[in-house]
């Protein structure tokens, strides 16, 4: 096993079999004592699973949020489901606002291991879609969670986060500098979709274009925001 991506203590992971491009390797499911944070789909063979780790024991869901990648499959497992609110507390979680990724994302503190849900990915970048997500919050989620003495992070999709710090620095840094290359984009004269994405996103396979281009969304809904969109741009 890769020693990077042990379990904590007293966490189990079970592994949903849903791999995408946006859900990685499957959604991740956690068991902590007699809770379950974020059953994932309504897949009877992960559910199982799920409650085999967690046995007779299992007092409670705890969700993230609401998508169906992380929820669908709750009250299949027979005990209460919660959502909670900012600085709710449920089972041994306290609960941490992250809106960004969706208006009702959480974040849930275990001691020093954090349950970030779609807040941070164990690989790869989070998808903020403009409307119901939002990149301002976002970011601000973002500094909450930094300003936290963290372990690990246990994120809904890949691998566990062992040195938190330097990943959500990582990615402010990655928002802010996809946010500068498109304000050059938009200063160029650039104003089509494709133009933009082009010039600011042109890292981005083809088969993740149509997800760049809603990202690219959710980054003219915060210039917007701001005031700082150019005329014909949005």
């Amino acid at each position: 096993m890769n020693l990077d991506d042990r379990d904590p203590a007293g966490v189990v992971r079970v592994r949903a079999p849903n791999p995408s491009a946006l859900t990685l390797d499957g959604t991740n499911t956690y068991v902590l004592g007699g809770w379950v944070v974020d059953p994932g789909p309504a897949d009877e063979t992960h559910l199982d699973a799920v409650r085999t780790v967690a046995g007779e024991a299992m007092e409670g869901v705890v969700l993230t949020h609401g998508h169906p990648d992380h929820a669908e499959g709750a009250e299949r497992l027979g005990v209460p489901v919660t959502l909670p609110a900012d600085g709710q507390l449920v089972g041994p979680f306290r609960t941490l606002a992250t809106p960004g990724h969706s208006a009702d994302s959480v974040c849930l503190i275990a001691g020093s291991a954090c349950f970030t849900g779609d807040t941070v990915l164990g690989r790869g970048s989070v998808f903020i879609a403009p409307g119901e997500g939002s990149l301002s919050a976002y970011l601000e989620s973002l500094r909450r969670l930094r300003k936290l003495d963290l372990e690990v992070l246990c994120p809904g999709h890949g691998p566990y986060v062992w040195d938190p710090d330097p990943r959500l620095d990582e990615y402010i840094s990655h928002r802010l500098e996809r946010e500068r290359r498109l304000v050059e984009a938009l200063d160029a004269g650039l104003r089509t979709r494709d133009e933009l994405l082009d010039s600011a996103w042109s890292d981005a396979p083809d088969e993740l274009r149509e997800f760049a281009a809603l990202s690219l969304g959710s980054h003219l809904e915060k210039l917007a925001e701001e005031g700082r969109l150019p005329d014909g741009a949005g």
